[in-house]
Order: C-alpha cells, then sequence, then structure tokens
C-alpha cells in the first residue's frame, strides 16, 4: 500500500467516526485539526477523490446540495493503521509574525508591535475557542490532550508577546534606522 500524506490521512481518520461529505469533514477538520494543520476546500475534494480512485474510500449519492458522502473501506482502515503507526516527523514553525520580527529593525517599533497587537487578538480567540471545546461533552481522552497542547502553546504565544517589549529592548537610533548588512553574520 502507497503511504499517504497528511492530509490523506486526516480525512480517513475523521471518517472512521462515520459517513461523511467534504463538506463536513472540511468543517470538522476546521474545529479539531485547524490551528495546527491546514486542511484547504481543495485539498479535502483532491484528496477524497484520490482515495476513492484508491479504493481507501467509497462516495455515495449526492445528497441535498449534490454533497457526496463517503465512507471508509476496509483498504482505507488498513492505510490509516499503517500511517498512524509511523512515527511523525519533526514540527516546523513556520509563522510569519516571527519572520516579521526577524526582520524587525527595519520597522517603525509602532508598526511592528501594532502587528504583534492583531496576533494577540488571533491567540486570544484561539484560546477561549479551545478551553470551549475543552469543556464539550464527548471529548476523548486524545482531543483532550491535543486541546490541552493548544491551550498552553496560545498562552505561550500570549506571554511571549506580553514581553516582546522587553525583550526588544529600548529603542536606540541604530535599530530606528534599521540593521545595515554588516550586522548580519550570514550575509555577505
Amino acid at each position: 500500500m502507497d503511504n499517504l500524506n497528511a492530509t490523506a490521512a486526516t480525512l480517513l481518520g475523521f471518517l472512521h467516526g462515520g459517513e461523511a461529505s467534504g463538506y463536513e469533514l472540511l468543517g470538522v477538520a476546521e474545529d479539531v485539526v485547524g490551528a495546527f494543520w491546514t486542511v484547504t476546500r481543495s485539498q479535502v475534494y483532491r484528496e477524497l477523490a484520490a482515495l476513492a480512485e484508491r479504493g481507501l474510500v467509497v462516495a455515495g449519492d449526492a445528497g441535498p446540495r449534490s454533497r457526496v458522502r463517503y465512507r471508509i473501506t476496509e483498504p482505507g482502515r488498513e492505510a490509516f493503521a499503517q500511517w498512524i503507526t509511523t512515527p511523525p516527523g519533526a514540527e516546523q514553525i513556520r509563522y510569519p509574525l516571527l519572520l516579521t520580527i526577524a526582520f524587525g529593525g527595519h520597522l517603525d517599533r509602532t508598526r511592528l508591535l501594532s502587528y504583534v497587537d492583531q496576533h494577540r487578538t488571533v491567540h486570544e480567540r484561539r484560546l477561549k475557542t479551545y478551553q470551549a471545546h475543552l469543556g464539550t461533552a464527548g471529548v476523548d481522552a486524545h482531543q483532550r490532550a491535543t486541546l490541552a497542547f493548544g491551550i498552553r502553546y496560545e498562552e505561550a504565544v500570549l506571554a511571549w508577546m506580553d514581553d516582546l517589549p522587553a525583550i526588544l529592548g529600548p529603542v536606540d537610533e541604530r535599530s530606528a534606522e534599521g540593521p545595515d548588512s554588516a550586522s548580519c553574520g550570514r550575509c555577505g
């Protein structure tokens, strides 16, 4: 059996809970893994078609709003079981705000901190959402573990944001003008 990509495996994982349309799977993905794993609408439909072609899911008849419901097959369960037993790779942080902060010496400090404030709002909202989901009936131990990570992550990001003005230190003339190319040890 060919290896699954993480998005296909995610869809198979959700289909263990029962039949679902692509639209429903997208909603579940946004609710359950959306903050740490991006799944787009086009990916969902592309992967469902590929999974059906491989015999890992079966598409039902079109229902209301022409939505097709999919169910996982036994080969789909086997492929998922193979995927879930493969050790996951290391995480990679791709946080656009960090990239901007890395080059923040080229920005006015007020503007940089306004970007941080915009991101703070997102993280505060996520924290509240995770806390609310944690109290929801039907959340199993694995989902609680994932939510606990999300809560701690958001708390850590918010604490870091609180500390950021002190970490950046006082504004001096050089940082207000931006670093010159000699300040980059890897730049030539």
